[in-house]
């Protein structure tokens, strides 16, 4: 009898193990041309995103912030701005070749963090240490996503919050639309720019098999967080979510 675990892979079903190595492929694939891809996809509303999470963070001078899946690290770049010299700003992700890209592109705008490769499901930080950590657009590729966030609440001092940036349920009338764009226009767009189709149907795909709104606010209080809400962004393309830990 085989009792070996299964996740989704996009629409896929397969071993636990198997999703890790899979979603390694993918952004091995992307990682060059990633921030291309993201500006093309999204008519640069990524950045208005990504901004307003920003907003949202609280962080000031002095803070210490952990951008876990960081990838090309568009959130560490402006933390490290936010926070300055007496600050912390640390750039994670479980895939070299996206840390790698983001590192190297901080450091040729002149920014110096500190970068970890690490699984948001074990990270490497003490207890009680940042006051603010973000995710963004990559929790739904984690395994045991209330595995990662329980972690991300450890790492979290008393008093500090929790910010997921991530595609979500769209407003209903326009999922057709947005259905088409994802599954012919996206694909396509990946394989003009990085030669690859398939990647970009995964990143459709993962899209739909995440939780909602609603399912992943309750997973966030589930691990302990306090004080949850979302803030739905482009009707339900993306939304935010914010929970604190007292």
């Amino acid at each position: 009898m085989n009792d070996q675990k299964t996740t989704h892979f996009g629409y896929q079903s397969v071993a636990e193990a198997e999703k890790a190595r899979r979603v390694a492929d993918v952004f091995d694939s992307v990682a060059s041309r990633y921030d291309l891809m993201n500006d093309l996809m999204s008519g640069g509303l990524h950045r208005l995103w990504k901004n307003f999470t920003i907003a949202q963070s609280g962080v000031t001078t002095g803070s210490r912030v952990l951008d876990v899946a960081g990838g090309t690290g568009d959130l560490s770049l402006a933390f490290a701005r936010k926070v300055g010299p007496t600050g912390q700003v640390i750039l994670t992700d479980i895939n070299n070749s996206m840390l790698t890209h983001g590192r190297d592109r901080l450091i040729d705008k002149g920014v110096a963090i500190a970068a970890a490769q690490c699984d948001a499901e074990k990270l490497p930080f003490p207890d009680d240490h940042f006051d603010c950590v973000t995710v963004a657009f990559g929790l739904r590729n984690m395994t045991h996503k209330d595995v990662a966030l329980a972690e991300m609440y450890r790492v979290l001092r008393p008093g500090g919050r929790l910010l997921v940036l991530e595609f979500s349920q769209v407003w209903k009338p326009l999922a057709p639309f947005y259905d088409f764009y994802s599954f012919k226009i996206i694909p396509r767009i990946g394989q003009l720019v990085t030669q690859d189709a398939a990647s970009y149907q995964y990143l459709s795909e993962s899209i739909r098999v995440h939780p909602d709104q609603e399912t992943l606010k309750a997973m966030m209080e589930q691990v302990g967080f306090e004080r949850v809400d979302y803030f739905n962004m482009t009707f339900g393309v993306v939304a935010l979510h914010r929970g604190f830990k007292f």
